[in-house]
């Protein structure tokens, strides 16, 4: 396996566990295609997380990577790793469904904690699942907050720790997290999930329930995340058709 690690986000442990690792700035682009190439690599999975805000930081893009930029109307998410993918393509280097080897950490639907959500919590939680499918289709973000039949926060570019910060902090005691995607959300380079770190979130936040889109959105560390939940009295449910990715 070869890896190419982003030295602003890559773990540095990350050498223990490949081959070959090259280390390269989040703007090289034309780099990691000769990287890939040198390597003898045709496919490739993206895995873990590049902040958006990266995008606005004092990252400086080499020649590959600011001729994207200068092709793109809009710098959200889809637009850019898009063509990002797009441009790997058209170098022989197919990008392949990131959850290829993560199937199993795919939830199912219903509840997957001890308790179940309450029938308030319940009607939250659907309307919360509505509005984050709708957020996910616009390409903004995928978390919301809800509490009461009111949504009280959205995610945006801050991602989704601090929306829920911002939401619990908002709402108060008793309110529900939900994490959804769009209907044909592009998993080669972007798979939504929460785990024990998220949960954290909402005891400290004091919500009442944490809802995944089943069989689309990744659950880390369930044995701790159940553990937790049970502790801190929180539902933790899958919502949705579990469908799969798409």
């Amino acid at each position: 396996m070869v890896v190419a690690a982003i030295k602003e986000e890559t773990f540095p442990e990350i050498e223990q566990h490949a081959k070959t690792v090259h280390w390269m700035s989040l703007g090289q682009l034309g780099k990691l295609i000769k990287t890939f190439k040198s390597e003898g690599v045709d496919q490739a999975v993206m895995a873990g997380q590049v902040k958006h805000k990266q995008i606005f930081s004092s990252i400086v893009p080499d020649f590959k990577m600011i001729q994207l930029l200068a092709s793109l109307a809009a710098k959200n998410t889809d637009s850019l790793i898009g063509a990002v993918a797009r441009v790997l393509e058209n170098e022989g280097i197919r990008l392949v469904d990131s959850t290829l080897f993560l199937r199993p950490l795919l939830p199912e639907p219903g509840a997957l904690t001890r308790r179940p959500p309450s029938e308030e919590e319940q009607r939250d939680l659907d309307y919360g699942y509505r509005i984050a499918r709708e957020l996910g289709r616009l390409d903004l973000g995928q978390s919301v907050v809800v509490t009461d039949g009111a949504c009280v926060a959205l995610e945006a570019m801050e991602g989704t720790d601090e929306a829920i910060r911002r939401g619990l902090r908002l709402a108060g005691p008793g309110a529900v997290v939900v994490k959804a995607t769009a209907s044909g959300h592009d998993y080669r380079f972007d798979v939504p999930a929460v785990g024990a770190a998220t949960l954290a979130l909402c005891v400290e936040g004091r919500a009442a329930a944490l809802a995944v889109e089943a069989g689309r959105v990744l659950l880390l560390d369930r044995e701790t995340v159940a553990a937790e939940a049970a502790r801190a009295g929180i539902s933790v449910v899958g919502v949705g058709g579990g469908g799969g990715t798409d």
